[in-house]
């Protein structure tokens, strides 16, 4: 059975892409960047990554994207994921990445999305792996900041088909980026959005309501609502 489930082509349509990387390679991107990491062995950030709820996974996934800063290391790190698609046989991949967690630390939004736009192109052309590339806003950073982050993206329109919502849940209701997400749909990009992850039903049937996206992420809690 597992040989099987090995061989039989697969599509990933939830990814997040900054959480794709290995301890191996935040270890060489801190070494090349001068980045000091709080972890001394591998084998400590795998331990870190045993993460016991939204928040906890959400401290190791900050903190292992402040290794990336040039081009270069975003066009590694999508290499690395698209490496491991090709090994798991995924012939199509929908990414989510998020830009402000590196343009709040200095980093160009041109770098980021260039960067891991060069592979995904790259896994077209070399691997023969689809892609897909969404754009998330960070739901506990305000909307300004988001509404910023989209006039970043429209220059990338031929790279993003779709912008998203991720982050923290609980205090960051969708009505926040009602917005953001109707100016992101009057520029032409599909929308979805995290929703239920850990907060209630009603946290989805708002995403969908509010936000007029057309698919939700997780949505987990949506067996606490039986019309839902």
């Amino acid at each position: 059975m597992k040989q099987f489930i090995h061989i039989l082509p697969k599509v990933e349509l939830h990814l997040h892409i900054e959480g794709t990387l290995e301890p191996e390679l935040m270890f060489e991107l801190a070494t090349r960047n001068n980045i000091a990491i709080p972890f001394d062995t591998f084998e400590q950030v795998r331990d870190a990554y045993n993460f016991h709820n939204l928040q906890s996974f959400l401290d190791i996934y900050f903190q292992g994207a402040n290794v990336l800063v040039k081009e270069q290391d975003f066009f590694d790190l999508t290499w690395a994921y698209l490496l491991r698609c090709q090994a798991d046989n995924v012939v199509h991949t929908e990414v989510f990445f998020d830009p402000q967690a590196h343009t709040e630390r200095g980093i160009s939004f041109d770098t980021v999305v260039n960067g891991i736009d060069r592979a995904l192109k790259q896994g077209i052309s070399e691997l023969g792996i689809t892609s897909r590339l969404i754009m998330c806003f960070l739901r506990h950073l305000d909307q300004d900041s988001a509404i910023a982050t989209l006039t970043l993206a429209l220059a990338h329109k031929d790279k993003i088909v779709a912008v998203g919502l991720d982050s923290t849940e609980i205090g960051h209701p969708a009505a926040k980026f009602e917005t953001v997400f109707k100016q992101a749909i009057a520029e032409g990009f599909l929308t979805v959005a995290h929703a239920g992850v850990e907060g209630p039903a009603s946290n989805i049937i708002a995403a969908l309501a509010l936000l007029k996206i057309t698919r939700i992420d997780h949505g987990v809690s949506c067996s606490q609502d039986p019309v839902l």
